[in-house]
Formats: structure tokens, C-alpha cells, sequence
């Protein structure tokens, strides 16, 4: 994951101090994109632990189309509970554990203007079937109509699909990008989608694309970089995935495995909510 750390080493050198909405403040720069092949290996971060049960339980159930915590909870994961419990959204929930129509609900359930629901992933699936060099494979989370609706508006806010011969490739554009402690997260997550629907539509994993609008480093997350980019990275792991699941709404936890995952101890940082 070198070229993890290039970027950290870029916004850290070129980037502008800027307020931001949390007070804390950021280093920021505007605009950086980076490929990953997942040919290389999985495209965890070795320089520090990435806690892989929480990217797997997340995208489960962003799948799902749940935007009830209690679902992740169940999982053991309690990545959401800061944010379901910030003040600011108390009075907007509809019960103690709702983040509201976010990332999977939009992703299953986009709601028209006529009333109807929309499966943007599964309709996703059906195009690399059958349209594979479809241009207009893509699957959005951001819906303008309903950001008050949510917790917090979309950060990775749209993604798409692209064909090659036999490698399915995914791009995601990511209108903000906590450098340190989030993106490490979203390059795992949307790899492991990538992987996971390439193998519900028999294609092999090509890129993951990642591009990136606001990237930044939390002013209090400045010690953490510093301290990550002195470290040497390991070898990448591989992914391994039940070979027997062919739809994509049959992944469980058990299914999901990362292999020779081998990394640097973590480094504890305080989230910006």
C-alpha cells in the first residue's frame, strides 16, 4: 500500500489548512485519484491494522439495504453508533438506532417521484449480464432529495462499473475523504465489492478506482500520519470468498476471508463527527 502512503506524504506536503465542519480543522487538497489492482493483492493497508470484520459487516449491510444500526450491531459492529447518537440527528430519528435512508437504502431502495422503489445494485448486476460496455452502469447514493434524511450526507457517493474482456473494473467518486482513518476503510470496502460482484457475474477483478474530491488529514490526526508514514509496508494479503455464492445478497461474514494478512500495530485516532 505505497501508494496509500504517497497519498498521505501529498496531502500532508501540498495540502491548504481549512476549517471544516466538525472545528476541528484539516489539511486538504483538492482532487487526487488512485488505481489498485487487485492482480497486486487486496489493497489493505499494512502500516496499520485495518479492522477487516467491520469492512466486511458495513458493506453486508449496505447490501442488505438496511439503514437500521441495529442490523450492524448484530454483526458487532458499532462504527455508525457515534454518529445515530450525535446530537444533531437525536431529533431527526425515528428510533434510537435509525441512520435514516443512507448508503444501502439508496443502493436498494431510491425512491421515485411516482412512489415506486428502485434496486440501483441489482439492476447494476443485471446490466454486467447483459449490457456488459454499458456506460450508464452506475450506482448513486446521493439523492439530493433526501440528504436530510440521512445521518450524514453520502461521502463515497457514486460508483460504476466497467467491462474488459474478462476483468469487471469499479470506479467510486468520494466527495470527502477522511485520509487517515476513513480512506484506508473505503479503498477495503468498495475492493471487496468489487470482488463480490464480479464473482455473482463471473468476471475476474480488475481496478479499483478510486477518486477522491476534498481529501484531508484531521489537524488531530496529524501525530498518527506521521508516525504511519515511518513504517515500511508489508506484503498485501489476498481475499478469499466462498466460491459456492452466486447472488449477492446470499454473503455472510463467514464467506468473506482475508488471507496472510500480515501489518503494522494499530494506531488509536479519534473520529471527527
Amino acid at each position: 500500500m505505497k501508494k496509500y502512503l504517497t497519498l498521505l506524504e501529498k496531502v500532508m506536503e501540498e495540502g491548504v489548512d481549512k476549517p471544516d465542519r466538525t472545528g476541528v480543522g484539516a489539511r486538504s487538497i483538492f482532487g487526487l485519484q488512485e488505481k489498485y489492482d487487485m492482480e497486486d493483492g487486496f489493497p489493505a493497508v499494512t502500516t496499520k491494522k485495518l479492522f477487516f470484520d467491520s469492512v466486511k459487516a458495513e458493506l453486508i449491510w449496505f447490501i442488505s439495504g438496511s439503514g437500521d444500526i441495529k442490523d450492524l450491531q448484530e454483526m458487532d459492529c458499532h462504527i455508525w453508533d457515534a454518529n445515530v447518537n450525535a446530537d444533531y440527528w437525536k431529533d431527526k430519528r425515528r428510533h434510537k438506532t435509525d441512520a435514516g435512508r443512507v448508503y444501502g437504502v439508496q443502493w436498494r431502495r431510491w425512491k421515485t417521484p411516482e412512489g415506486e422503489t428502485i434496486d440501483q445494485l441489482k439492476k447494476a448486476i443485471e446490466m454486467i449480464k447483459k449490457r456488459p460496455h454499458s456506460r450508464r452502469n452506475m450506482v448513486s447514493a446521493w439523492n439530493p432529495g433526501e440528504l436530510d434524511k440521512q445521518v450524514l450526507p453520502p461521502c463515497h457517493s457514486f460508483f460504476q462499473f466497467y467491462v474488459v474482456g474478462e476483468k469487471l473494473s469499479l470506479q467510486m467518486y468520494q466527495r470527502s475523504c477522511d485520509m487517515f482513518l476513513g480512506v484506508p476503510f473505503n479503498i477495503a470496502s468498495y475492493s471487496l465489492l468489487l470482488h463480490m460482484v464480479a464473482q455473482v457475474t463471473d468476471y475476474r477483478p480488475g481496478e479499483f478506482i478510486h477518486t477522491m474530491g476534498d481529501a484531508h488529514i484531521y489537524r488531530n490526526h496529524f501525530e498518527q500520519v506521521k508516525e504511519q508514514l515511518s513504517r515500511k509496508p508489508k506484503k498485501l494479503p489476498e481475499l478469499k470468498l466462498n466460491s459456492e455464492i452466486k447472488d449477492i445478497d446470499d454473503f455472510s461474514m463467514e464467506d468473506i476471508e482475508l488471507m496472510g494478512y500480515n501489518h503494522h500495530p494499530a494506531i488509536r485516532a479519534k473520529m471527527a463527527v
